[in-house]
């Protein structure tokens, strides 16, 4: 399964969570299955974003994309890291 895991500081949680939450649709429609948000324990507007696509092209399509960028810029992300990763395997202990 392709896996997108975006590590980024916010301005703050509470705007950009908004912002996030309407993108759901046009997340969905770029190939987006599922996806889990974290945050630093010490900095609640240091968040982590892993996520389950359909493949990783549409995934760097989408994140690349201009659209894309003018959202992040409105939910004041500041300098997001993206790492495009292929699952190998997953356990349960």
């Amino acid at each position: 399964m392709p896996h997108v895991l975006i590590i980024h500081e916010v301005e703050a949680y509470p705007a950009w969570k908004l912002i996030f939450d309407h993108a759901a649709d046009i997340r969905k429609q770029a190939g987006e299955i599922r996806y889990q948000l974290l945050r630093h324990d010490r900095n609640a507007n240091m968040i982590v974003h892993l996520s389950e696509w359909s493949s990783l092209e549409q995934a760097r399509r989408f994140f690349e994309s201009p659209e894309l960028v003018d959202i992040r810029k409105q939910a004041g992300v500041k300098a997001p890291d993206f790492l495009y990763l292929h699952e190998i395997e997953r356990g349960m202990l």
